[in-house]
């Protein structure tokens, strides 16, 4: 499969989870870390507070945001099968590429550059904690979305 190709199925499967760990939300409101977001998790600068965003910007911020996401992993990781590519890029695109590229900073890096796949599909549970108040601490969403990852990012590790 052509790397370009091997994005866009990985972008779609991504998507897939994204969607309902997400939600929906086209006005802007606060995360729990009290991050301002809109759509389907879209945190950049350019959040406009009480405008509303069309189902059509949502979709289209996403898009974008996925296939960048699951890029960045695909660039640390060229070789990986879609589905882990896809698990890793749904959970950069929540996090950052730090989960799936830095090796100082994640096991599961480390693991994703030593070829071991399956040990790195088992380090997604790890991250689901977001700081509230200056604490880690387990969010039941992120409990749910890095389980789903893990779930297919093993499929495609085996």
């Amino acid at each position: 499969m052509a790397n370009s190709k091997k994005v866009g199925a990985a972008a779609l499967l991504a998507t897939v989870i994204a969607i309902p760990a997400e939600g929906l939300r086209q006005y802007a409101y606060y995360d729990p870390p009290g991050v301002l977001t809109v759509c389907y998790g879209h945190t950049g600068k350019d959040i406009v507070k009480n405008r509303q965003y069309s189902l059509a910007e949502c979709k289209s911020l996403l898009t974008a945001e996925m296939a960048e996401a699951v890029d960045a992993v695909d660039r640390c990781h060229p070789n990986l099968p879609v589905e882990v590519l896809a698990a890793f890029g749904d959970a950069a695109y929540n996090l950052g590429s730090t989960i799936a590229c830095d090796k100082s900073k994640s096991t599961a890096a480390r693991y994703l550059y030593q070829g071991k796949l399956i040990e790195a599909c088992n380090q997604l549970p790890n991250w689901n904690k977001s700081r509230i108040g200056g604490v880690l601490v387990p969010l039941p969403g992120l409990t749910t979305r890095r389980s789903n990852e893990k779930e297919l990012c093993l499929r495609g590790a085996a």
